[in-house]
């Protein structure tokens, strides 16, 4: 028997399907991802930037409605129509009314303190007194010498734990005094503060001209009392104190961590609005993405491995099946049938082979047949010698009975009983010493002597030998011969010996007993004997080979199969025909045919 397959096609196909939906899986997660990233990246870009500029635009919004507040206080603070007393009364109810602004001071062009106010409200929370801001702004003095109208100022003042402020300078001039006066308000951080923290994914911050932190949403919580550090290190912060431009986005790294920032410059002040994320926050989605990506990539995989097994089972499974059955034929087991379930090539060589084995089948049945007919016609050879040797044995007692028989013929009254007798042993005598000429013809491939013969004597001799036995069996023969029947050039014995076949297999077919008629007529052109009997019949694929040698319906020892093939010879021989008619259920009948040349009348017929 042949090896086991070591690498399968099943394997094949499973580890082809493998690569082909890897190598696919892997070309459209690298494309989605390249596509995703780049697409990422801009918007990343594009979003870092609106964020500061967002940011940029509500700090402006706020410190220019502050401004306008520090005018009114300036306005209020300068009138001529108020006194001293009025114009504290009336700042002091605009400092609770002006949510965030918790001081207003007013200094002179000498940066000498003229009036400070304060929002006694929040004060009184925090438990501090208006000394606290004055000491507060001894230490931390405002450089009034450098500052100008059309640049607001803006300083990080947190000068209580608890209160974060931030000091903001409004410069106006007095035409009436004709003097520069500085308006200054401490304004709580809380707001700026709320600005920076809007965000929850980026980290915002508000700088001043020397990248020093005024608000930033990574310590809006607790800023410290000496202000927020300084972030002029930053690359974004660097590049916001160096750039003249409205905005501008970078990636730079702080610490090893990759960020991406963007500046705008805020109108008022000309301070800076800082955004900024880490890369690895940024492009998290896009890790997600990656590892979704990834799980969806190896569920296709394990998708593709299942349906490839059952995929090649149903492609491989017809091949072993295909293997198996070849190992069966080579042993010589030719019925054998795969089932072909697919119409394609697999299929069609599944029916092939099946084609095959039945014609192998088929001719090894034909080739046993032909063995057992050559060992039956070696049987027969076998028996012709040894029928020639007998015959030859048999023919000189024979001769010595037909002489003995015929000379008491000679002494015995030719109307006894006697005679009658002897008669019939002598006609039988002489029928044997023929039937024993006729096999030593056989056996020496001679052909028998015709001479004219009535077919209906040859049928009366016939039915007269094998009525005993019919007899016996329940079998009623019923005889009808045509009167003035042409003699037929023929030898009579053999013709005797087909109508006795004939009778004889009539009456092995019908066991519980029948009827069988034989009968002689003439048609155009033709002599005809039928032989019909009312048994079983015969099925259509037994009358397809009833005339072959050797073929035959009986029991092993009942028969040797060359009765009626024999018979057919004869028949031919004769240069007649041979027709059968047959249907199950209704009986069967032979018609032997012979043409009517070289015939004479012979001698009127009858029925019984």
């Amino acid at each position: 028997m042949a090896s086991p397959l070591k690498f399968s096609i099943r394997l094949k196909l499973i580890v082809m399907m493998l690569v082909v939906v890897t190598t696919v899986v892997t070309v459209i997660t690298y494309n989605i991802v390249a596509l995703f990233q780049k697409d990422k990246t801009t918007y990343l870009f594009d979003l870092t930037s609106s964020t500061a500029l967002h940011l940029a635009e509500e700090a402006n919004t706020l410190l220019l409605n502050y401004d306008e507040r520090l005018q009114v206080f300036a306005q209020s603070l300068l009138s001529k129509d108020l006194s001293e007393s009025g114009k504290e009364h009336f700042v002091t109810k605009l400092l609770e009314h002006y949510d965030g602004v918790v001081a207003i001071s007013l200094y002179n062009q000498q940066g000498d303190e003229e009036i400070t106010l304060l929002d006694e409200a929040a004060f009184k929370i925090e438990q501090h007194d208006r000394a606290a801001l004055l000491n507060y702004r001894k230490t931390h003095a405002i450089p009034f010498e450098t500052l100008k109208p059309e640049i607001p100022f803006l300083q990080h003042s947190t000068f209580f734990p608890k209160l974060h402020t931030f000091t903001l300078v409004h410069t106006i001039f007095d035409e009436h005094y004709s003097e520069t006066f500085f308006v200054v308000a401490e304004i709580k951080l809380q707001k700026l503060l709320g600005l920076s923290g809007k965000s929850r994914v980026f980290e915002t911050f508000l700088v001043d001209h020397e990248g020093t932190v005024i608000s930033s949403s990574k310590k809006a919580a607790e800023p410290q009392t000496g202000g927020f550090q300084t972030m002029k290190d930053v690359p974004v912060v660097s590049a916001f104190m160096k750039n003249q431009l409205f905005a501008e986005t970078l990636e730079y790294q702080i610490q090893g961590e990759s960020y991406l920032g963007a500046y705008a410059r805020i109108e008022y002040g000309g301070f800076g609005a800082i955004a900024q994320i880490k890369k690895s926050v940024a492009y998290l989605t896009a890790k997600e993405l990656i590892n979704t990506l990834i799980m969806v990539a190896l569920g296709v995989l394990a998708f593709s491995v299942f349906i490839s097994f059952f995929w090649s089972r149903g492609l491989t499974q017809p091949i072993q099946n295909l293997y198996k059955a070849t190992l069966q034929v080579a042993s010589g087991q030719f019925d054998i049938s795969i089932p072909t379930q697919s119409n394609d090539e697999i299929g069609v060589l599944g029916n092939s082979f099946n084609r095959m084995a039945r014609e192998l089948q088929a001719r090894e049945l034909d080739l046993r047949s032909a063995q057992d007919a050559l060992v039956q016609s070696e049987k027969m050879a076998a028996f012709g010698q040894l029928g020639a040797g007998i015959a030859h044995e048999v023919k000189n007692p024979l001769a010595g009975i037909l002489g003995y028989t015929q000379l008491a013929l000679r002494k015995a009254d030719k109307e006894s009983e006697l005679a009658r007798q002897l008669k019939i042993i002598e006609k039988e005598t002489k029928r044997c010493k023929t039937i024993i000429e006729n096999l030593m013809k056989f056996s020496r491939q001679e052909k028998a002597e015709k001479t004219p013969t009535n077919l209906n004597q040859v049928v009366e001799d016939a039915v007269a030998i094998v009525d005993h036995q019919l007899t016996l069996n329940k079998v009623k023969i019923e005889k009808t011969l045509s009167n003035n029947l042409p003699e037929l050039h023929g030898n009579g014995n053999q013709l005797q010996q087909v109508l006795m076949n004939l009778m004889i297999n009539a009456q092995q077919a019908m066991p519980d007993g029948g009827v069988v008629q034989i009968s002689t007529q003439v048609t155009d052109k033709n002599i005809e004997v039928l032989v019909k009997d009312n048994g079983p019949g015969m099925p259509k694929a037994v009358q397809d080979k009833i005339f072959e040698p050797f073929f035959t319906t009986k029991p092993v020892g009942k028969g040797t199969g060359l009765g009626l093939s024999v018979s057919y010879g004869i028949v031919k021989d004769h240069a007649g025909n041979i027709f059968l008619e047959s249907e199950v259920g209704k009986g069967t009948q032979f018609t032997l045919s012979f043409p009517m040349h070289h015939s004479e009348p012979a001698n009127e017929g009858g029925t019984t």
